[in-house]
């Protein structure tokens, strides 16, 4: 017990603090245990960030060997679609080339990349018939298209939920900007293939009708014209680049979303598709009694409620004017990919879409100041419709945010910036000139 004692002694004389050594291993291999985990942690994340790397290097590789002009009519080819003969390069359409941003997605080999409606002949329509075909569901989904952002205005307006108005960066036609281009992210990049492979005028009418309906960027610009002309102008600028970004995003998390739905649902629409006679002229008698009945109610009510002045005369007058905005929109986009000059300069900038845009602008713009001019209360609702209707649906965010996120994609995010910075700069000096000047030299109210 002694010798024990001595011992014990001895121990804690040589080592005051022995009781922290097996704390200090404790330590130690905690601390070597930390280092493991975060070195496998940066591994993990080093092969997360290399494989996303690799997917961007294939798309880039992919897209690298279509013509540039192809990638500027993914968006929207216009009535080009039409055409016996359509401008190819290293036989490949824009079908082919959204079947193939599709294949990169799906991480499936290039060679699997095949349009729908290559596998097999469907019936054509004459070309006249085929023409107006896509004329009439160009209408319909663009009554639709007025129908949804007029509702989507009064609903988060200032009249009900007032998280929108024509005062703040937050401006009205917002939420059906958001909508429209989150819904492209859908049915206009990864759902594409699809719908052509039920119907390319069914295509067309979503897209192009609906979707470029819903949203608008000459409202979108004409209400930061309105802030600047008030002296706004941080709020002006913050509403171009507040709105550029959610457009932006509102693509990405469709696609995002599309994609995973892709995944875990597999749908056959073979039963769908219209590929027979007797098909497409059933489609199309049905479209367009639609759009006689639609217009006809819509011109009735106009007349009617612009006389009173009541309630709903600016929706059913935009309605009237709704069908030809969407056939201006979709005839300029055969000038997508097109380039200028005879040598074809910026054959990867989508010019229709721009002259679109900025045509819409400036003639939104001109309105606003006769508007302000006249200055009556009748004179203000039809102005007001025609800027709804026509105007909305001659401009398009939808179709303008698709072209920039195919762009980045591509690998050319600095073309990508020159496109959508000319756009939105363009469009504002030019309704600077037309309307913020004629209001301060004026002193409108």
């Amino acid at each position: 017990m002694q010798e024990s004692s001595n011992n014990s002694n001895l121990t804690n004389t040589a080592n005051p603090q022995g009781f922290s050594f097996n704390r200090a291993d404790s330590l130690r291999q905690r601390s070597t245990i930390s280092r493991r985990s975060s070195s496998l942690s940066r591994v993990s994340s080093d092969r997360v960030l290399g494989s996303i790397r690799l997917s961007h290097e294939l798309a880039d590789q992919i897209l690298a060997d279509v013509d540039s002009s192809a990638v500027a009519r993914i968006g929207d080819s216009g009535d080009r679609v039409v055409c016996e003969e359509e401008e190819t390069d290293n036989n490949l359409t824009v079908d082919s080339v959204s079947d193939k941003a599709f294949v990169v997605h799906e991480g499936l080999p290039l060679t699997d990349a095949k349009s729908p409606l290559s596998e097999e002949k469907q019936y054509k329509l004459p070309h006249r018939v085929d023409y107006c075909a896509y004329l009439i569901h160009l209408s319909v989904f663009g009554f639709l298209g007025v129908f949804t952002r007029y509702f989507l205005q009064k609903l988060f307006g200032p009249g009900h939920l007032a998280l929108t108005s024509d005062t703040t960066p937050l401006y009205l036609d917002l939420p059906s900007n958001m909508l429209g281009s989150f819904l492209m992210g859908w049915f206009g990049i990864v759902f594409k293939p699809d719908l052509r492979h039920v119907s390319e005028h069914l295509t067309v009418g979503i897209t192009t009708g609906y979707m470029g309906s819903l949203t608008t960027f000459s409202g979108w610009n004409q209400k930061m014209l309105l802030l600047s002309s008030k002296g706004h102008w941080m709020f002006a600028v913050a509403g171009m680049l507040l709105g550029l970004f959610i457009v932006n995003e509102s693509i990405t998390i469709g696609v995002e979303f599309a994609e995973g739905l892709r995944k875990r649902f597999k749908c056959n629409l073979n039963k769908w598709k219209i590929d027979t006679k007797k098909r497409h002229v059933a489609v199309i008698v049905v479209m367009l009694f639609s759009l006689i009945a639609i217009w006809i109610a819509s011109c009735i009510l106009a007349v009617v409620k612009v006389h009173h002045l009541t309630n709903g005369a600016i929706l059913w007058m935009g309605c009237v004017v709704a069908p030809p905005g969407v056939w201006a929109r979709w005839y300029l986009a055969r000038l997508n990919g097109v380039g200028i000059g005879k040598n074809s300069y910026l054959k990867w900038f989508p010019i229709g879409t721009f002259l679109a845009n900025v045509i819409a602008a400036c003639i939104m713009a001109a309105l606003s100041v006769i508007s302000k001019a006249v200055n009556t209360e009748r004179s203000g609702v039809i102005l007001s419709g025609i800027q709804l209707g026509f105007l909305g649906c001659m401009s398009t965010v939808s179709t303008f945010v698709a072209e920039v996120y195919t762009m980045r994609q591509s690998g050319h995010s600095g073309r990508a910036f020159i496109y959508a910075g000319s756009t939105v700069i363009v469009s504002f000096v030019l309704g600077t000139l037309i309307y913020s000047v004629p209001v301060w030299t004026k002193n409108y109210h």
